[in-house]
């Protein structure tokens, strides 16, 4: 067995952890690009906080899921105000964006030569500029994760900047930032963490430590994501969700993710559909089609024990089988509302240039199974 293991230097946890940031941003520099959402009044304590330890934060607004133009502007915005480091204040879009800001602050050329698919796919050769990431979600787990996720408007896909030297400087994780995000976003991160935890617990790149993470994130996601969708004010549910979100972070870095995302990268390049409630539709679907096509063509694979495992972890029955967590997930999706793919404006139509770039999605190889054309289509018209 051999395996690695990298996350960001430094996880600080807890609620009220906002209040602590002023020091730790002064030993990274003294001008920081803060990237947000568009909730600009969300990140106004953030401001506060930088501003009175005579730092001179310069904000730059995501309006939506980041594209290669944000991380262009970004970095253009960072070198005209001098800033050394950056700080990614939000859902994934801006964590993803700030990571991305800061690599190229630091690494020559343009941002295409270094995007993996519709790019040369090079690696950073000099470490990014500091990243402080601060999630608003419980999600997508970009904290921890050494990838931002881009989209490429004149190529219609979602790609990745990837590297180990993205990983953040600081991951500043603090729950009491979820507290307002509403029951449809609460549902979508929600689900999005949840799947990166079944994801890496049955991909062959699993490994021990990833296994434990995945494990304790399943059984803290299981207990709360319905209890903070329904009181986004419960304490408990809410840092049980934002320990899920990172435990997922730190799960899908280093082990890989498999069907679900190789999917959600391709239709969140296609169409206006939020990745956390595509995943969330695609789950079990997946799930049933994976188990199917182990049991026929390869049932010694172990990722059919794992689907037990995760079976037993959602439900609580001893005797669970793999095909309970196809039932438990399908539930739990219609209980917070997760609309079809239809939804998004896919047709049936679409379905052959969606499985064509799904089929080389990166997150497609850690699948627990090589799924064949007529298996990716039949996911599709199960979620559609």
């Amino acid at each position: 067995m051999r395996f690695e293991f990298a996350t960001a230097t430094r996880i600080l946890f807890g609620l009220g952890v906002l209040r602590e940031v002023t020091p730790l941003a002064a030993e990274m520099g003294v001008r920081p690009l803060v990237v947000s959402g568009k909730g600009v009044e969300r990140v106004a304590p953030l401001l506060s906080f930088l501003a009175a330890g005579n730092l001179k934060p310069v904000l730059f607004v995501v309006a939506g899921e980041p594209t290669t133009n944000d991380v262009r502007q970004g970095v253009a915005l960072a070198r005209q105000n001098a800033c050394d480091f950056v700080i990614g204040f939000g859902g994934g879009s801006p964590m993803d964006t700030a990571k991305a800001i800061a690599a190229m602050l630091t690494n020559s050329g343009e941002l295409l030569e270094y995007l993996e698919v519709i790019g040369q796919g090079k690696p950073l050769e000099v470490p990014a500029a500091p990243v402080i990431a601060i999630p608003t979600t419980a999600g997508t787990g970009s904290e921890v994760t050494r990838n931002a996720v881009l989209a490429s408007p004149e190529h219609g896909v979602k790609v990745s900047l990837r590297s180990p030297h993205m990983l953040p400087r600081l991951a500043l994780v603090d729950p009491e930032l979820t507290y307002s995000a509403p029951p449809p976003i609460t549902a979508s991160t929600g689900l999005d963490a949840f799947t990166q935890l079944v994801e890496p617990f049955v991909t062959p790149a699993a490994n021990p430590i990833t296994d434990g993470i995945c494990r304790e994130g399943m059984r803290r996601a299981a207990r709360s994501l319905r209890r903070a969708y329904q009181d986004g004010g419960n304490s408990q549910a809410r840092e049980d969700m934002a320990i899920a979100s990172l435990f997922g972070g730190l799960a899908l870095a280093n082990a890989k993710l498999g069907a679900v995302h190789g999917f959600a990268g391709v239709l969140g390049g296609l169409f206006p559909a939020p990745h956390g409630a595509v995943c969330g539709r695609l789950l079990p679907e997946v799930m049933a089609v994976n188990i199917r096509a182990l049991r026929e063509r390869d049932p010694d694979n172990r990722a059919l024990a794992r689907y037990e495992d995760v079976a037993r972890l959602l439900t609580g029955a001893p005797g669970a089988v793999a095909e309970d967590t196809v039932a438990w997930s399908a539930a739990l999706c219609r209980d917070l509302a997760i609309p079809s793919l239809a939804t998004y404006g896919i047709t049936a139509a679409d379905f052959p240039r969606i499985i064509s770039g799904a089929s080389r999605a990166s997150s497609m190889k850690g699948n627990p199974i090589t799924l064949t054309e007529g298996e990716l289509a039949e996911i599709l018209e199960r979620a559609w």
